[in-house]
């Protein structure tokens, strides 16, 4: 008898651990049409993002916080998902966005700005 709850409880532990990996790495579920499909991401600090997701045919520009996700731009939806969209390099329209938008997140939390030596 306690043989087998032992053995019940190590499958279950094995199914939550399954799960939890799942949620942490963003593991989709297979099989049935996405509505939202995230194109591109990248980090502006610590906890905050900037995502691209397309939703019918266009792209959403969210900034995404802890507490908050807020729509800041909608372009329509493009063929492909060039080096142009997912670069984030200082030249790039998305790496001036990702600038500007730190500079502006850090003030309005009263962060000191960082020193990096691309600014130099």
């Amino acid at each position: 008898m306690l043989q087998a709850v032992l053995g019940m409880a190590c499958v279950l532990a094995l199914i939550l651990g399954c799960a939890w990996l799942a949620r942490r790495f963003g593991l989709q579920r297979l099989g049935g049409g996405h509505v939202v499909k995230v194109v591109s991401s990248t980090s502006v600090g610590q906890r905050e993002r900037v995502v691209v997701v397309e939703v019918a045919g266009q792209w959403l520009v969210l900034g995404v916080t802890p507490q908050h996700i807020n729509a800041l731009h909608t372009l329509p939806a493009q063929a492909g998902t060039g080096s142009s969209v997912t670069t984030t390099e200082p030249g790039t329209p998305l790496g001036q966005f990702r600038q500007v938008f730190s500079q502006q997140l850090r003030q309005s939390l009263g962060v000191k700005p960082r020193i990096s030596s691309a600014s130099s």
